[in-house]
């Protein structure tokens, strides 16, 4: 049975009513949109941002961050169910810390990991997501070189939570990238890929079908059967990321559109570089299968979540480039040019089929719960 929209109308109805000391943390926190926006904002920043010299400091809020010419990541999982169609937690975990850093430009290469195992984990499934870690590590060739263990009392966590850390390094194909940006646009100074690099006149390219992650989760958890079986996409892109920026270039910011999907990243683009963003409807990739189940189940596609997608920003005399070389690959092979940076207005909308625009707002959080 679909409860979860139950619970969401029941937080949002309940939040309005709450005294600011009444207030407790909530699944709506950790699922990536407005509510976990101003979690961040308001009360992890209110500590910790400016403590440091980071280049880029934590009020950047980008994907990770730089520390003395290095790429810092650390990303937390406890997606529920462990395993679901297409991956499990493991690769989950790899492939999130893995494309975070790969989103600035940097390449991974060093990797800790920390596990938070639940009293009664089967050893055989420990082991599984062990090997598929490490499947996973190859891919995307890097190496897990420290960690931790702890193990908790039974019925606490669904089986285990993975913590994944780690540092990137700047690369040739990045300053090749920045090279070729500058021949466009002469004021670019930006060091990194960053999602305030965007100029009115950038192309915005979405390399692949959006919801692929969260509904072949949510089929796991909920016992959904949709016809045919919705796959997760989650894999590591840091070695395609390499090969754009080196081989074609012009790219200026990039981001993997996880929890809160699309509608989420895009906002988040617009916020941090202040332009608007149009993007057009019949433009947006999503697969027949994902389109249906979300009709059925009343989701917004554009908001629910992916793990092995990327939103790329590229000046616009590139974007045809950088679109033909994503289709000669697996992983961009249904890519588009999905819309570009406008300063006509603010805020991201969209040009729908039916020839109206529409709002697109940064979602409260992503409609299916746990899936990272």
């Amino acid at each position: 049975m679909f409860t979860f929209e139950v619970r969401y109308s029941e937080f949002e109805a309940g939040c309005e009513k709450m005294e600011a000391k009444d207030k407790r943390i909530t699944m709506l926190h950790g699922a990536g949109g407005t509510v976990m926006h101003d979690l961040v904002k308001n009360y992890i920043v209110k500590y910790f941002g400016n403590l440091g010299k980071a280049e880029v400091s934590l009020e950047a809020l980008d994907d990770a961050a730089v520390v003395d010419n290095v790429v810092l990541k650390s990303d937390s999982h406890a997606v529920k169910p462990i395993f679901f169609p297409g991956g499990d937690i493991g690769r989950l975990a790899v492939s999130g810390t893995v494309n975070d850093i790969a989103a600035l430009g940097a390449e991974p290469y060093a990797l800790t990991c920390g596990f938070i195992l639940e009293e009664g984990l089967p050893l055989e499934d420990f082991e599984k997501i062990l090997a598929s870690m490490r499947q996973t590590c190859m891919e995307a060739g890097v190496s897990i070189v420290t960690g931790d263990t702890k193990v908790v009392e039974r019925g606490s966590l669904g089986g285990c939570v993975i913590n994944v850390s780690g540092i990137g390094r700047r690369t040739s194909a990045l300053e090749r990238n920045i090279m070729v940006v500058k021949k466009f646009r002469q004021d670019f100074n930006a060091r990194w890929i960053l999602d305030s690099n965007l100029r009115a006149g950038d192309k915005i390219i979405l390399s692949g079908t959006i919801g692929d992650h969260g509904l072949a989760v949510l089929s796991a958890q909920e016992g959904l059967s949709f016809g045919s079986e919705i796959k997760s996409d989650v894999r590591p892109l840091n070695r395609l990321i390499q090969s754009l920026l080196g081989e074609v270039g012009g790219i200026v910011a990039m981001k993997d559109p996880t929890r809160g999907g699309l509608a989420d990243a895009l906002n988040e683009f617009s916020e941090k570089s202040k332009v608007g963003i149009l993007v057009y409807e019949d433009k947006i990739p999503i697969k027949e299968n994902v389109q249906a189940a979300c009709e059925m189940l009343g989701l917004d596609p554009l908001e629910v979540g992916n793990e092995g997608k990327i939103i790329i920003g590229a000046v616009k005399e590139k974007a045809g480039e950088v679109l033909r070389f994503l289709k000669t690959t697996d992983e961009g092979k249904d890519a588009e040019i999905i819309g570009e940076a406008t300063s006509d207005f603010n805020g991201v909308a969209m040009q729908t089929v039916v020839g109206g625009k529409r709002i697109i707002a940064r979602p409260i959080g992503d409609p299916v719960p746990r899936i990272c």
